[in-house]
């Protein structure tokens, strides 16, 4: 039986004892994802900002896992305000641009913190031998 390992990110992780996600051979789940930026320990206050920090994060964590974002194969979008999602559609666009190649996801409305517009979760496949 293959081990389950925990993926941490310098910077974006938890203050609870949570690892930002976690492995079982090349399938990967991570926790919550959101827009912290790990450079200047802050979450920005405008939107868009945030959610592409957010998806810088989702790199940066799908590196540490061994894969790329090509490997996601399911998001799910948790926004503070539906309004807020055309910020995270542009980011989504720009990270996935074939239309016939995307994640599958889904956006649920979700109590975040304060400042936290946006959180994802993602699963995914690493492909070859991570």
């Amino acid at each position: 039986m293959t081990k389950r390992h925990s993926i941490e990110v310098p910077g974006i992780g938890h203050k609870a004892p949570i690892p930002m996600g976690s492995k079982i051979g090349n399938i990967v789940f991570s926790s919550g994802i959101s827009g912290h930026d790990p450079e200047t320990q802050t979450t920005p206050d405008d939107p868009a900002q945030q959610a592409k920090v957010m998806m810088d994060n989702v790199r940066r964590f799908m590196k540490a896992a061994g894969g790329t974002p090509e490997d996601i194969i399911r998001l799910t979008l948790h926004v503070k305000d539906r309004k807020l999602r055309v910020h995270f559609d542009k980011e989504w666009i720009a990270m996935f641009p074939d239309e016939h190649s995307r994640p599958a996801r889904h956006a649920v409305n979700a109590e975040l913190g304060e400042r936290t517009f946006f959180q994802v979760e993602i699963v995914a496949v690493l492909q070859g031998s991570h």
